[in-house]
């Protein structure tokens, strides 16, 4: 049976709150959502809403939610069709970074750091090869995960070519997917720099830091709030 009219073309965009909600670490409120009433319907829905209860849990310390909630979204990622699409993307190629980036989370949690950081960079590189699209079809950069979660276990040389990409100051990325001046990306820059003593372009890079974070409407303190220990 096919699905039913426009839910190829709509239902991409009901999970899109989850997107919001991880970046701003509302991780009991995630935790505490209910789940579509018809998962066959809203396909995509259930699985983004499993991938953001994986994430809450493991960044709330429950390793066995984790667990659980890590196997519900596979089974429900196996029931979204390709047909099934957000603009210029398949729910299933966003899925996909959903799931690297569930995967690293839960990784890092359980302490194996390399799997983590191997699966947490394959999600930046699925986010890097999405067809373009306006908005992004995954909405929080991976590299604000991978970046922060570096620089906890003090990768700083990694965390601060990952922010340095991602605010477009080398050559590495296309223009689509840069973010300058964006404000969780300055804050990873920054304390790399002073984390490394470079004083100086630490100076340059906090002005810039001082007009984006004017702007925000809360304080930011990692670019990622899946870090342990964010910085003031």
């Amino acid at each position: 049976m096919g699905s039913p009219p426009m839910a190829d073309w709509l239902e991409g965009f009901v999970p899109m709150k989850q997107h919001v909600l991880i970046r701003f670490g509302k991780w009991q409120e995630i935790i505490d959502q209910p789940l579509p009433d018809d998962p066959a319907l809203f396909c995509a829905t259930t699985a983004m809403l499993h991938y953001a209860k994986t994430v809450a849990r493991a960044a709330s310390g429950d390793i066995p939610g984790a667990e659980a909630e890590q196997k519900l979204f596979l089974a429900a990622r196996k029931r979204v069709p390709e047909s099934r699409t957000l603009f210029n993307n398949t729910c299933q190629d966003i899925l996909a970074i959903a799931e690297e980036m569930m995967n690293g989370e839960v990784e890092y949690r359980r302490e194996n750091y390399d799997a983590a950081f191997a699966h947490l960079r394959r999600s930046v590189e699925l986010d890097d090869n999405l067809p373009y699209d306006e908005p992004w079809g995954w909405m929080q950069p991976a590299r604000h995960a991978l970046g922060a979660l570096l620089m906890e276990q003090g990768q700083l040389e990694e965390a601060e070519a990952v922010y340095r990409a991602d605010l477009g100051l080398d050559d590495s990325l296309s223009r689509a997917c840069q973010h300058p001046d964006n404000v969780w990306s300055l804050h990873g820059l920054h304390e790399c720099l002073v984390r490394r003593g470079e004083t100086a372009l630490a100076a340059l890079i906090k002005q810039r830091l001082d007009l984006a974070s004017a702007r925000a409407d809360v304080p930011i303190k990692a670019s990622c709030y899946c870090r342990m220990q964010h910085a003031a």
